[in-house]
């Protein structure tokens, strides 16, 4: 962006709600002077509370000081008189998310400001372009969406249309940046940068929900403990207010027509229902009351009769594979206190699974969170082999090896005749630790299909608290259960789905990570300002760029694959300048190269 040539001294704020009185103090906060306007004296009288009401939770936060609040407040005026606005040089609309409402103020601004006046709205779903022809100049209006609260969050997205002004935009950005704000610059279309990628995920959550494919908490569980979210989708929602999903979802799907945002049947009848989440007490979850964040039991919270059992004893436990993700199902399982029998194709690669382990327990123990003692003890429970036949009396197996169907189908084979002796000569429990393959054909190529179930740990396994506990049709449920308590017995948090592409984390991930690609492949805005929006608008712990790369590019392409030809949706078709980057090699920091360039670096 080119600096700035207007100068924004004085600063108009329309709508003095949550987030109009957050606006006008983000400006007051930086010393320009406010005016803000609302429909009547009742309004004025609201805005007042929340500039006061902020400003002074600032005051016992020591964020600022009780001289510096007066500051900020007698920099604000506010009035009911639209006609005061006349001197404003930015005018920021903040008013309800209504078409007609918003034009009206701006056809109403067009004999009120100068004509180097700017003019914007904070909408966060409506056409900026179509509220822009109000006004006799569309070419200075802009869209600047805050998110809230806005003295505290420091996302903004600026909205351009097909007539805004280069000059208008760029001088926008350089007030915004002077505020102390981020901003990111995108086209004009329902939902924006972060609304768009957000809300496509979210009502995939409620569809998965809707078809009875996991519960509520092992949803939300799976976000938080499998990809670091802060919050589940479904509580999130909750959070934002289903009717107000439900209208961001319903504005999105009638201007793109893509069928992925066309709001899950069940929001429309929650709302209609009047549960509306937090404010309402009921939504996806029960709160104690109105507005309040406390859940509290409904009919749907599992019981204590509900917590999973062991019905099968499991006392020694065989892992199959000795890469990254097998040494660290191993590392889990003797830390918990199992003995574990491991198998290796060779000596080298049984004995680099120890390595890894000792390697691991002496940085915990550099850490002080761990003792040679613990190390040895954990040790001592480990031993390997290089023969699949050693495992014929463990009692549980994980397989941990190549993704591969073919390979895997074949050990399932050899594992069913070997694994005999284990749970009192009923033979092991066969588990597979798959991503995205589907565990059904794994368990058919065995003779008893009701003892094969999938087992996803995320890497690292030591680390990361989430397992994926995948029946398909023919396992046994005494099996599921005995999985599901033996991964809250070694400190795991356990989620249960059925045998579909994706399971829960990939089936919602993935979408949304090909969504941002179809996003940065239309130019609709860079991949820098789509990671921040994301990290900032909705405090993920990475953008989706940063993740690809991470996880790569041939392994996301692969995964958006299965799920395309699992779900047979159109939505979910790989974004083409994907398969364009792993064709061309670059296949993420991995090979130095991917949505980004790392050689350099």
């Amino acid at each position: 962006m080119t600096d700035a040539t207007r100068e924004f001294g004085t600063v108009g704020v329309i709508g003095l709600g949550t987030m109009g009185a957050g606006i006008a103090e983000v400006f007051a906060r930086n010393g320009h002077t406010v005016i803000g306007v609302e429909v009547n004296v009742a309004g004025v009288d609201r805005g007042r509370q929340h500039l006061e009401h902020s400003t002074a939770r600032a005051v016992k936060r020591e964020k600022i000081t009780a001289a510096e609040q007066a500051e900020i407040l007698g920099r604000i005026t506010l009035t009911t008189e639209m006609a005061e606005l006349a001197s404003a040089d930015l005018v920021v609309e903040a008013v309800v998310e209504s078409l007609e409402v918003k034009k009206s103020i701006f056809r109403t601004l067009d004999g009120i400001v100068g004509p180097d006046a700017v003019l914007a709205t904070n909408t966060s779903s409506l056409s900026v372009t179509e509220i822009s022809t109000a006004n006799s100049s569309p070419g200075r209006v802009v869209g600047v969406h805050f998110f809230n609260p806005a003295p505290v969050q420091d996302l903004v997205e600026i909205i351009r249309t097909v007539v805004t002004e280069p000059d208008v935009l760029a001088d926008v950005h350089a007030l915004l940046v002077s505020l102390g704000k981020n901003p990111v610059v995108c086209g004009d279309k329902a939902g924006f940068i972060a609304n768009t990628l957000l809300f496509g995920y979210l009502n995939h959550a409620v569809s998965m929900y809707e078809g009875r494919y996991a519960s509520r908490e092992d949803i939300d569980a799976a976000m938080r403990f499998g990809c670091g979210y802060p919050m589940g989708p479904l509580a999130l929602l909750d959070l934002i207010g289903l009717d107000t999903a439900y209208e961001i979802l319903d504005t999105m799907y009638k201007q793109g027509r893509d069928r992925l945002h066309a709001p899950a049947p069940i929001l429309k009848q929650y709302v209609t229902a009047g549960l509306l989440g937090r404010k309402s007490g009921r939504g996806f979850y029960t709160y104690e009351a109105p507005d309040s964040p406390v859940v509290v039991a409904d009919a749907q919270t599992p019981g204590e009769d509900d917590k999973p059992q062991l019905r099968h004893d499991i006392s020694l436990v065989g892992v199959v594979g000795t890469g990254t993700m097998a040494s660290g199902i191993v590392e889990v399982f003797a830390k918990a206190g199992y003995d574990v029998l491991f198998a290796g194709r060779g000596q080298d690669k049984v004995d680099g699974v120890v390595a890894t382990i000792t390697r691991s327990f002496d940085k915990q123990i550099q850490r002080g969170r761990a003792t040679e003692e613990q190390k040895a003890e954990v040790l001592g429970r480990l031993r390997g082999t290089t023969s699949l036949d050693d495992l014929a009396d463990v009692d549980l197996v994980v397989e941990a090896i190549a993704e591969d169907l073919a390979i895997k189908t074949t050990l399932f084979e050899n594992l069913d005749e070997i694994c005999t002796g284990g749970r009192g000569g009923t033979g092991a429990i066969l588990a597979t630790t798959t991503s995205s393959l589907p565990i059904i054909s794994m368990a058919t190529a065995t003779k008893r299909p009701q003892d094969v179930i999938g087992m996803h740990f995320f890497n690292p396994a030591a680390i990361m608290k989430l397992v994926e506990v995948v029946s398909t049709v023919a396992t046994d449920e005494s099996v599921t259960e005995t999985v599901l308590a033996l991964c809250d017995r070694v400190g795991k948090v356990a989620v249960r789905c059925g045998d579909r592409a994706g399971f829960i984390v990939n089936a919602l991930l993935f979408p949304y990570l090909n969504d941002a690609v179809k996003m940065l492949e239309a130019h609709y805005a860079t991949a820098d300002d789509i990671d921040t929006a994301m990290k900032q608008g909705c405090a993920l712990p990475m953008g989706p760029f940063e993740l690809l790369d991470v996880v790569g590019n041939d392994v996301s392409l692969a995964i958006q694959r299965e799920l395309y030809l699992e779900f047979r949706e159109p939505g979910f078709a790989p974004a083409p300048l994907l398969e364009h980057l792993v064709t061309a090699g670059y296949l993420g920091r991995k090979t130095g190269r991917g949505f980004r360039d790392y050689s350099a670096r």
